[in-house]
């Protein structure tokens, strides 16, 4: 006769209910985590964008490149920035590696490829990168300033910069022709009822005056509805600016009623620090970016900017002498650039 032994019985229970706890405690994180991952990455965003151009990639590179208060620093390449033995992409990495307080910035830095060529290469130095459709239209080659093409791509980068906004991201749109030699955001007011700082070809002295020339090689940008609004504005007047660069129709669009009646506030920000080839900054113990503007041809671009560089090495040098008038190299490149 076979008799079952109740400590057996007894420990086997223990056994099954405690493998049962644990499952259940398994289940409960796990469904948890993903409500929290939920939460702070909402997969719904607040504005309409075009779901079906960009899938869920752009939403994960945001993700990866953002701040926690969802702020990107944005520049975008083509195929024309990352050929050469020094290329402009290359040259523009540069400004974070010897800039003061930039290098840490790489990490929020998403590089916006729009050929496979400059996607790869960004790929392969292990940076944040995105590889933008577009549209079946050619942007491989460089687009020859003020050129169809060129136009062309400024509005599609316009276009795709809007539907950032529409996701809930603010970021500052860098050219990747802009050396950053210190940390911007120290420059950059942190006040939020400020929709829009933009960079000037020639700063006139007052950061509000709308008089400015506005340049968009640099700017920083919340999202809002506001905002939004504007982008929208801005890209429905593509078809109706024939021979205008998006710049120049932001800039109408600024000194017009349709951006008064938006209610934003516009913030010009300051050559002294914010600087060009157009307007020099006059204080190097200042400087926060040099763009290569007034400039026509990518070539000269990087001519110059090396010459920016070392004048910054120069600066930096611990055998400067300080009585020496510090004062930066000539762009005779991008004047030439001009000519031809």
């Amino acid at each position: 006769m076979d008799f079952k032994n109740p400590i057996n019985e007894y420990y086997h229970y223990i056994v099954y209910t405690l493998l049962t706890i644990v499952l259940l405690y398994i289940l409960l994180l796990a469904s948890s985590s993903k409500s929290n991952n939920f939460a702070l990455y909402p997969s719904q965003p607040t504005k309409r964008f075009n779901m079906k151009m960009y899938g869920d990639e752009l939403e994960e590179a945001l993700v990866g490149a953002s701040t926690e208060d969802k702020m990107v620093i944005i520049a975008i390449v083509n195929k024309a920035y990352v050929e050469g033995d020094k290329p402009m992409l290359d040259i523009f990495l540069d400004g974070f590696w010897l800039g003061e307080g930039t290098d840490d910035l790489i990490k929020n830095l998403l590089i916006v490829a729009m050929d496979q060529m400059s996607y790869r290469r960004c790929k392969f130095l292990h940076l944040n990168c995105y590889k933008l459709e577009t549209d079946g239209v050619d942007f491989v080659g460089e687009k020859l300033y003020m050129s169809k093409d060129f136009i062309k791509m400024m509005w599609r980068r316009t276009r795709f910069l809007g539907d950032v906004l529409k996701r809930g991201y603010s970021f500052v749109f860098t050219d990747t022709d802009v050396l950053w030699l210190r940390n911007p955001f120290t420059n950059l007011s942190r006040n939020k009822s400020i929709d829009l700082q933009i960079s000037s070809d020639n700063f006139n002295g007052n950061e509000w005056s709308k008089a400015n020339p506005i340049n968009t090689g640099f700017y920083m940008i919340r999202s809002n509805n506001k905002t939004i609004a504007l982008f929208d504005n801005w890209y429905a007047k593509k078809d109706n600016s024939s021979g205008l660069k998006d710049q120049d129709v932001l800039q109408k669009l600024i000194r017009g009623r349709e951006f008064r009646n938006l209610g934003l506030k516009l913030r010009f920000l300051d050559t002294v620090y914010f600087s060009g080839f157009c307007q020099n900054s006059k204080d190097v113990k200042a400087v926060v970016t040099v763009h290569a503007n007034c400039c026509r041809r990518i070539s000269a671009k990087m001519a110059d900017l090396t010459a920016v560089i070392h004048d910054w090495k120069r600066f930096r040098s611990p055998t400067l002498n300080e009585t020496l008038r510090f004062q930066w190299t000539p762009h005779d490149h991008c004047r030439d650039s001009w000519r031809n």
